[in-house]
């Protein structure tokens, strides 16, 4: 079987610890090429993991080296030139959260994506976490009835520790755009993407000056649903904590542990499985199930998941829910 020959560009922490070591164990996948600014860097990491082109232009790397896709594991400020000049050499693309620090910029992307033909895809791994598509069938199959509201938050520490992260114009924002677009983007799809009415935001700068470190948000949907979402890096808390209840007409079911309970007549009924996966492997294992669904895509064997066109919508909500803290009010979308 041919093997899908996939570049990576950026080798920070999420391409060390995540991208390449899953990518080095798809027997239907070689790693042909790398691109690093860090000379020192792309040296030790490309000889770990045994790739031969490496550069530190990735335009470079585009015109020289064989590849059908791209990873762009870059700071967010340089997704949009990155992402756009992929797109326009004819590859896929993957691009890890979020697509680009705004709405304008997330929607330019997605234009060349469709205008070269070429798929767009964006790192919402939550959605691929195994509990996360247990749960989106369950909903799917009416268990737990109509579902329509979600409570939702995670509280850990900043994703990155680099200067870029903290700086509205090169992150693009703060804990919303790290932790809140993934929670935004798992939500809307368990309950097949309502149309949004309002958002109300509230942002506390605790211990950042240019962005935000804890968030709350209260989203409305058109059809009567309501969202109610936390975040935090500053929270005084022993460990993280990320969760996510799904309460419907007919009973709830909720993550981290997985939790089913079904409603009969006047009584409950737990459905939950005996056993629970440990947080650490799922979120591990959503890593490798994302890449499988790239791979599977570039490859032609199954349809486009998390696309550029979903995240120019998620990034839609995420600009009205700063523009809902910046006026200190509700606003609709």
């Amino acid at each position: 079987m041919d093997k899908t020959k996939i570049a990576v560009i950026g080798l920070g922490g999420i391409a060390q610890l995540v991208h390449l070591p899953n990518l080095s164990k798809l027997e239907n996948v070689r790693i042909s090429a790398v691109a690093e600014l860090n000379k020192n860097r792309l040296t030790t990491i490309a000889d770990k993991f045994n790739v031969a082109d490496r550069f530190t232009d990735y335009e470079e790397m585009l015109a020289k080296a064989e590849c059908d896709a791209v990873i762009v594991a870059t700071p967010t400020s340089s997704h949009k030139e990155i992402s756009i000049a992929c797109l326009n050499a004819k590859k896929h693309v993957l691009v890890e959260k979020p697509l680009a620090r705004s709405f304008d910029e997330a929607k330019q992307i997605a234009a060349v994506a469709k205008k070269n033909k070429k798929n767009l895809m964006v790192g919402m791994n939550l959605r691929f976490r195994p509990d996360s598509m247990i749960l989106k069938s369950l909903i799917n199959s009416g268990e737990i009835g109509e579902p329509f509201y979600i409570k939702c938050g995670w509280i850990r520490r900043q994703s990155s520790e680099g200067k870029w992260f903290t700086k509205k114009e090169e992150a693009g924002g703060g804990v919303i755009i790290d932790l809140g677009i993934l929670l935004l983007d798992l939500s809307l799809w368990l309950i097949d993407y309502p149309e949004i009415e309002t958002i109300s935001t509230q942002c506390y700068y605790q211990n950042s000056k240019q962005v935000e470190d804890s968030s709350m948000s209260f989203i409305r949907c058109k059809n009567s649903s309501l969202i109610v979402m936390e975040t935090s890096w500053s929270f005084a808390v022993e460990k993280d904590s990320f969760y996510l209840s799904v309460i419907g007409t007919k009973g709830n079911a909720s993550l981290n542990p997985i939790r089913i309970l079904k409603k009969l007549e006047n009584n409950f009924i737990d459905l939950s499985p005996s056993q629970n996966e440990n947080s650490l492997n799922l979120f591990k294992k959503s890593y490798m199930n994302e890449l499988r669904a790239f791979i599977s895509c570039v490859r032609g064997v199954s349809p486009l998941i998390s696309s550029g066109v979903e995240a120019v919508s998620r990034m839609k909500l995420v600009d009205a829910m700063y523009r809902s803290a910046l006026k200190k009010m509700e606003v609709k979308v």
